[in-house]
């Protein structure tokens, strides 16, 4: 894991210059934000402690809620999502369980599995933040679709991405 430490910090930096640069502009008819950022708690390897596993997902977050100016939805929504993780996890783990030394990624255990994963966790995220952003049920419906077309946007840029990081990270 140790070698992948500077690939974890420039997909760190990345995702968070594409969303902070790039995806925060983009928002269509206000119901579809996309938030690839979450990519980088997605592609954490298993074996990674699920202390370190909060903490990053803090750092993350509040990086984030330090450029976009919402200082605590985004750091709460991630660390909600890095906390059920290894729930999630556990619960869909193949039979024999997961190869040491491999990666949650698409290439490694399939489009199905990958599919699984990617929308519980992205819908976790971002039905927290969407609903801690309105903060009332009075637009629950309204924040529905809103969780439901942000989440789908948000994990095809997941899966397209999976098809760009296939190359290296094969063992660590």
């Amino acid at each position: 894991m140790i070698k992948l430490l500077p690939r974890y910090i420039l997909s760190f930096v990345l995702l968070v210059f594409l969303q902070v640069f790039i995806l925060n502009n983009i928002q269509f008819s206000g119901y579809i934000n996309p938030y690839i950022y979450i990519l980088f708690i997605l592609i954490l390897p298993f074996e990674t402690p699920k202390w370190l596993l909060l903490v990053l997902a803090f750092i993350l977050g509040i990086t984030i809620d330090l450029f976009s100016g919402t200082l605590g939805m985004h750091s709460s929504a991630t660390v909600i999502m890095a906390f059920v993780r290894p729930y999630v996890l556990k619960v869909i783990s193949p039979r024999d369980g997961y190869e040491s030394e491999t990666l949650p990624q698409l290439r490694y255990y399939g489009v199905n599995w990958f599919l699984k994963y990617s929308v519980i966790l992205v819908f976790i995220h971002h039905l927290f933040l969407f609903y801690i952003e309105v903060f009332r049920f009075s637009h629950f419906f309204t924040t529905f679709v809103r969780v439901i077309l942000s989440s789908i946007f948000t994990i095809l840029l997941v899966l397209i991405s999976q098809y760009f990081y296939r190359k290296d990270t094969r063992r660590y």
